[in-house]
């Protein structure tokens, strides 16, 4: 591959067919993925740096390939990528018992319009806050420094982490983890090796009962490798809580009937998930008013720069500057506003409110278009400031919401007769959808635009290759996440087995508060106290940061510690400490920062793997109509899998990191 020439130069290669081919495959695989683990662990990952490497190492063996044309296919990638955090909100609908499937049309129109908009709202802010600030985008400059490495530009001063991943080394963690992962899985659902190993048993002889649930998931160990220790440790605060004095608690309080696991898993689900809601939403809101201040004044600042900046016009303006033209923006923002328009008057119809179409049509789209573009401005400066991974878009979920059941209150369910509650809540869970959906792109194209400016890239192509990324994307999202309701259900929803559901937490939460607002049925005293450890919590970690510069207890995360099953926490705990005993014996190599992105990338492939095949099982339970099609051992066999799985489960993770320290010394 060339190095890439100075900025402003004469365009290369770079909106490829191929390169818009090999984005969207790559899409296809990396969406269904986030889609999935989202809904498992509450959790999407960052798509941009694998989907680099993995571009690097197809097009290396193609002619005339340019680190502008690997951008076009990670923009692709991570657009789509990042959409599927729209399951956050969308399966909330089948949660309050309104739909029982996601009608393709629909949830497509949900996520195209709302993602285009996402795009299109980004573009005026390009200058302003990426050209003209001094924000940090930290993954947007990680992914450049990959394309730069893997271009060969830096290859004689690049990082040993950059050089890592722009290699073969890079490509094969990615590769091995996936293989990894996924083949451990299938042998899980042949029942050879147990799912997870738990244990659930009485407290004294009043009748309190816990217990505990590891999940044998290579995925869920992966991300607790990616988050860190300080969110894995606060995460571990969260099912202490949660498992170690509420269920406890309410088992007391409410005793139940059935096996200790029933009384136990019984108390967490109607009782210890509210409490966790009330600690997410006050730790999410804390976290968006703490950026309010920083938001307010980089954008005064970067707006105010960018009025007295001195720019040629049209052609004269250098390759790297020219933005999409305003005037297509602003015809594809109303372009857009038409189905959307529709999509809340058929919705309106279909649901009951026809007798205020109109309002709810009008109302819904005024909305979209000035919530959509404020939530746009906030949630890149966000990602500019802290980026996409971290920034909390269950705050804004929740705030939007809120904002949405509020104004339905106010406008029209005092004409609406007694039982229109319900039919409320899934219109304000629909539109939040559709402007979640625009919040999740901003939340990540202005990252992708830095790892353009980086590398000279052109910003009307990258913003075109967005626009067909979120189009990729809202065409796979909807028949996975149908597919996944159909295998698996979500924890909530009416007749679903909760053994089996995907947890869906914020999509839960979301819907609750929605409920909450709309219906007034929710136990708010559980909400409250939730709320009331969330402040304390708050302070706790305040209290961390004015004392010790290493030692946080991100509040949010113990609300999903609370919040979410033992089994997808612990095992989340266990990669955290893991990771980190990995990062501190790399530190002491003579290649330390290469090792530990090699790690990284392992981790990333041992999601993907998991994930991908976990869909294609979902498809396989579906089509079948068998809850174990791939059981090869009966129920007989259950404590022998544990043992098996369990010893397995831990000799190849020994293996595979011992595997990766060597590796990354070779690099």
């Amino acid at each position: 591959m060339n190095a890439i020439p100075g900025p402003g130069t004469a365009p290369r290669a770079e909106l490829t067919i191929r390169g818009l081919i090999i984005g969207v495959v790559i899409t296809l695989v990396f969406t269904a993925a986030n889609v999935f683990f989202g809904l498992k662990a509450g959790l999407t990952f960052a798509t941009s740096i694998p989907a680099a490497v993995i571009s690097m190492a197809i097009l290396r063996a193609m002619k005339g390939a340019t680190i502008q044309e690997n951008n076009i296919v990670q923009t692709v990638a991570s657009a789509a990528g990042t959409l599927s955090s729209i399951i956050f909100v969308l399966p909330g609908l089948i949660m309050v018992g309104w739909w029982s499937g996601f009608p393709f049309w629909i949830s497509f129109g949900i996520c195209a319009a709302g993602g285009i908009l996402g795009v299109m709202y980004t573009i005026p802010l390009r200058r302003a806050l990426v050209t003209d600030s001094d924000l940090p985008y930290p993954e947007g400059v990680a992914c450049a420094e990959v394309l730069k490495v893997g271009s060969g530009e830096h290859a004689g001063e690049a990082s040993q982490s950059a050089s890592v991943e722009g290699g073969t080394s890079g490509l094969m963690a990615v590769v091995v983890g996936s293989i990894v992962s996924a083949v451990f899985y299938i042998i899980v659902e042949t029942k050879v090796f147990a799912s997870d190993v738990a244990q659930y048993f009485r407290i004294g002889d009043r009748g309190a009962a816990s217990g505990y649930d590891f999940s044998l998931s290579f995925a869920l160990f992966a991300v607790g490798h990616l988050v860190g220790l300080s969110v894995g440790i606060a995460m571990l605060v969260g099912a202490l809580i949660g498992w170690g004095w509420a269920v406890p608690h309410f088992t007391l309080l409410h005793p139940g009937t059935g096996s200790v696991s029933d009384i136990a898993q019984g108390a967490w689900s109607h009782y210890v998930r509210f409490v966790g809601a009330g600690t997410i939403g006050v730790a999410a809101i804390w976290t968006l008013v703490k950026l309010v201040k920083p938001v307010v004044s980089g954008l005064t600042s970067a707006m105010a720069a960018s009025r007295v900046r001195k720019a040629g016009k049209g052609d004269t303006l250098p390759r790297t500057e020219q933005d999409m033209p305003i005037g297509i923006v602003g015809l594809i923002v109303l372009i857009c506003m038409l189905p959307i328009a529709w999509l809340l008057g058929d919705f309106s119809v279909t649901s009951g409110l026809g007798s205020h179409t109109a309002l709810l049509v009008i109302g819904g789209v005024l909305f979209v278009l000035i919530l959509s573009f404020l939530v746009s401005t906030v949630c890149g400066y966000m990602a500019g400031l802290i980026g996409s991974s971290n920034s909390p878009l269950s705050g804004i979920g929740i705030l939007v919401v809120i904002i949405a059941a509020l104004l339905l209150l106010a406008g029209v369910k005092s004409d609406l007769p007694a039982d229109s509650g319900k039919a409320l809540v899934a219109f304000a869970l629909f539109i939040t959808s559709v402007v979640f959906a625009v919040a999740a792109i901003a939340n990540n194209n202005l990252q992708d635009l830095k790892t353009g400016q980086l590398v000279d890239a052109t910003p009307w192509r990258q913003q075109a290759a967005l626009v067909i990324g979120v189009i990729a994307g809202a065409v796979v999202i909807p028949p996975v996440l149908d597919l996944l309701n159909h295998a698996y259900g979500f924890l909530g929803a009416p007749g679903v087995d909760p053994a089996h559901a995907l947890p869906a937490p914020q999509a839960g939460l979301i819907s609750a508060l929605a409920q909450g607002v709309i219906q007034n049925n929710i136990d708010w005293s559980l909400i409250s106290i939730g709320a009331a450890i969330g402040v304390g919590l708050i302070v706790v970690d305040a209290i961390l940061g004015a004392t010790t510069k290493a030692a946080r207890l991100p509040p949010l995360a113990v609300g999903l510690g609370i919040y979410l099953p033992t089994s997808t926490t612990l095992m989340i705990v266990v990669g955290a400490i893991v990771g980190w005993y990995f990062d501190k014996r790399a530190d002491r190599t003579p290649k330390g920062e290469a090792t530990k992105q090699l790690g990284v990338l392992l981790a990333s492939g041992l999601i993907v793997g998991e994930s991908i095949i976990g869909v294609l099982v979902a498809a396989i339970v579906v089509f079948s109509g068998k809850p174990a099609p791939l059981a090869l051992v009966g129920h007989s066999f259950e404590d022998a899998s544990i043992w098996i799985g369990g010893a397995t489960f831990v000799a190849v993770t020994y293996l595979m990191y011992r595997w990766i320290g060597r590796l990354g010394q070779k690099a």
